[in-house]
């Protein structure tokens, strides 16, 4: 019975010659055609994303490309404006003009609303005392002095230092503004003027600290971390390392606003042998004192000079 089905079925199967049946040539041409256009259909949809995608990436790239150039005018990377600075108006001329007037009371004004100032006021008011530097010095002497006369005046050193010491004058904070008048390389502050800046602060804070208030540099050692822009007000730090009798090392940084660290330094300072030949009140005054010191400024380093109720005679 079963080979009976086997060889129906296997009949069925074959054509009436013993061969393979085979669909009508309509069918086959019908799923051909069906198939070729399914696969055409098929090839043709990743070609149209191939062609959207390379459009869309043109047009992203496009649009970063012209924002990071805005961006890059705008706020320019620091390797391109130190390779690629801008030009800049030179300082005014005649630094008792008006504008120069206005450009330095402008000045005034941002350095005493300065957050580091502010905060320190605030928060250490009672161990520090607040001066400012060559505020006191004779017309006479300021114009022959290199950083209170030279370097004195709108876009270069415009306003005085603003000194907050220690009242045991171990450390102390200096607030300057540089401006470009003071570059080397264009809108870099030169090396050598950040040198003098620091062998003054450095040098008030070591001679304050030496028995007869009067010392000269002996060693001076620099570092420089980074370019120091122009136009902007600069925090030199001074620490007292070690007073020894009749000699002082101290340590210094000069920072930015936002605290990076421009340039390190340390030096050593001595008191000469012929100090006491000296009359240090002069250079008190230059360095900035305490608000409660009221001594007369002689005008004279080395000569012994009459104060202003002397009777004439040289003492």
């Amino acid at each position: 019975m079963s080979f009976f089905i086997r060889s129906s079925l296997r009949r069925a199967a074959l054509g009436p010659l013993g061969r393979v049946s085979r669909p009508p040539a309509s069918f086959s041409t019908a799923a051909s055609s069906t198939g070729s256009s399914s696969s055409t259909s098929d090839s043709q949809q990743p070609q149209n994303k191939r062609g959207l995608s390379t459009t869309s990436t043109i047009l992203l790239a496009s649009l970063i490309a012209a924002t990071s150039y805005t961006i890059g005018s705008i706020f320019p990377p620091p390797p391109f404006t130190i390779l690629f600075p801008r030009a800049a108006p030179p300082p005014p001329s005649n630094p008792d003009s008006e504008e120069s007037k206005r450009y330095t009371e402008d000045l005034e004004s941002k350095l005493h609303t300065l957050p580091s100032v502010q905060a320190h006021r605030t928060s250490e008011a009672q161990e520090w005392y607040e001066t400012r530097p060559y505020a006191n010095f004779p017309e006479e002497r300021r114009v022959n002095n290199l950083t209170a006369g030279a370097l004195r005046g709108p876009g270069k050193l415009a306003l005085k230092p603003l000194v907050r010491a220690r009242k045991d004058e171990t450390e102390a904070l200096v607030w300057i503004h540089l401006g470009r008048g003071l570059c080397g390389h264009d809108g870099i502050v030169h090396g050598g003027l950040l040198a003098t800046l620091l062998d003054e602060t450095l040098a008030r804070q070591a001679i304050s600290n030496l028995p007869d208030k009067v010392g000269v540099t002996a060693q001076l050692s620099i570092n420089y971390k980074a370019p120091t822009r122009a136009d902007q007000f600069i925090l030199i730090k001074t620490k007292l390392v070690e007073a020894k009798g009749r000699k002082a090392r101290v340590s210094g940084v000069v920072e930015d606003l936002e605290g990076n660290i421009l340039v390190e330094a340390t030096a050593t300072f001595v008191q000469p042998r012929y100090a006491k030949l000296l009359k240090p009140e002069v250079l008190k005054h230059a360095m900035g004192e305490p608000a409660h010191s009221h001594e007369p400024v002689l005008i004279a380093d080395g000569e012994k000079m009459r104060g202003p109720h002397d009777d004439g005679v040289t003492k």
